[in-house]
């Protein structure tokens, strides 16, 4: 009795891997490939290779890698409303699945689904993040130039953070808009005049008792905006002034 239970097991077993290679879409794929590769949606070696998995390289038989982002498999050049960066040609490695799937099914998908990961380019790319990103179109970024990492992550666009401490630390009454200091959004200036008791007359007259006659950068001695002044800073003039 157990030999023949046995058999059955081994001839259902046997069943099952004659079926995944007679009809491998029905018994194996997670979902419909993609429109674009509806023209080898039965053919499942063109990606996978037997016992294997997806390869790199069958990827790669159409995907020509210098071409990637800049012709299409066919040759023709890729046209887009946005000029397309071609990143691909500055990845450590030639990893697609690190980033991409095909199937659309909701089951194996979900859980092996990527993002891409900054650690995939080549360790002197990794900060250049304008060769691939663009600003969003608003005054701030406008005027912030190319110094992403002082508010971005590789890890994660957002949140982003400033660290505003390493020119100016914002307490007390200075826990306020970027606007009152920075006039009109231009954050390569900013100006202390902004508030009723910081009148230019009555500031110079206060500080030539002092002996000091440069007031328009304010932060050079006032970093956490004392009254008393004289904590000085490291780089005093990168925060722009406005005399």
């Amino acid at each position: 009795m157990r030999r023949r239970g046995l058999w059955l097991l081994i001839a259902a077993l046997a069943g099952v891997v004659a079926l995944t290679f007679a009809w491998p879409q029905a018994m194996l794929a997670p979902g419909p490939v993609i429109p674009a590769h509806a023209a080898i949606a039965d053919t499942c070696f063109a990606c996978h290779a037997p016992l294997r998995g997806v390869s790199a390289q069958r990827c790669m038989t159409c995907h020509k890698l210098t071409d990637i982002g800049i012709r299409t498999t066919k040759g023709v050049p890729v046209k887009s409303s946005r000029t397309r960066i071609a990143f691909h040609q500055a990845l450590s490695e030639a990893n697609c699945i690190a980033c991409h799937s095909d199937h659309t099914g909701p089951l194996l998908l979900k859980a092996a689904q990527h993002s891409f990961a900054h650690t995939l380019l080549r360790s002197e790319l990794r900060g250049q993040c304008a060769a691939c990103h663009r600003a969003p179109a608003t005054p701030f970024h406008a005027q912030a130039g190319r110094q992403c990492a002082a508010c971005h992550s590789a890890k994660a666009w957002k949140p982003a953070a400033f660290d505003h401490t390493r020119y100016f630390s914002l307490t007390g009454p200075h826990q306020t808009a970027c606007t009152t200091c920075h006039i009109g959004g231009n954050t390569s200036r900013y100006t202390c005049f902004g508030c009723h008791e910081h009148q230019p007359d009555q500031i110079r007259a206060g500080h030539a008792e002092e002996g000091i006659q440069t007031i328009g950068n304010c932060v050079a001695c006032h970093r956490t905006g004392s009254a008393e002044g004289g904590e000085g800073r490291e780089g005093g003039g990168e925060g722009g002034r406005d005399d």
